[in-house]
């Protein structure tokens, strides 16, 4: 019964999903990633909108959160969300608007109660999405340490390496 209200009414939860992940960001941004539909002058809203809608269509159907498509949907969005210097709350936090999207496009049928059970399997099932994608945001912040850690050990070599021949110093490392 829930998963054919969730196929039934797909388009307004998933725009609706969309809406609220770009309202994220700052208004202006946020006007531009909901209206610029072309992937080249907005990569970063087409991204997200195809992620999302996949993402949707693999929570209705069951897939297994750990599987590889779903991982790599929301390695998308959340390497995206990680560059963009957002706290790692926000930055997973677009997976918990699912489910306001979702209770808003459904709220007659859940104030009858008739899928209320099949909800809350479906809910936690965007839970166990959310968990996924803070793990996965954990490992891009930790790689973009990585990545500048890297980058001072190099300038600090150069530099020493210039100190050295200028002055006519060995050096040992």
């Amino acid at each position: 019964m829930l998963k054919d209200l969730l196929e039934k009414k797909r388009s307004q939860i998933v725009k609706r999903w969309l809406e609220l992940i770009f309202d994220t960001y700052p208004p202006d941004s946020s006007k531009f990633l909901m209206t610029q539909g072309n992937r080249f002058a907005n990569p970063v809203g087409s991204t997200i909108s195809n992620a999302v809608e996949k993402l949707y269509d693999g929570v209705v159907l069951g897939v297994d959160s750990q599987s590889e498509e779903i991982c790599l949907l929301l390695d998308d969005i959340v390497r995206i969300r990680a560059v963009q210097e957002f706290s790692p709350a926000h930055a997973v936090g677009f997976i918990f608007l699912l489910k306001r999207a979702v209770r808003e496009a459904l709220d007659r049928e859940i104030q009858h109660n008739e899928p209320a059970r099949e909800l809350l399997t479906f809910e936690s099932r965007i839970d166990n999405l959310a968990l996924l994608a803070f793990d996965i945001y954990m490992q891009c912040r930790e790689r973009i340490y990585e990545i500048r850690a890297a980058e001072i050990r190099n300038r600090t070599s150069r530099i020493l390496d210039r100190a050295c021949q200028k002055y006519g110093m060995p050096h040992e490392w």
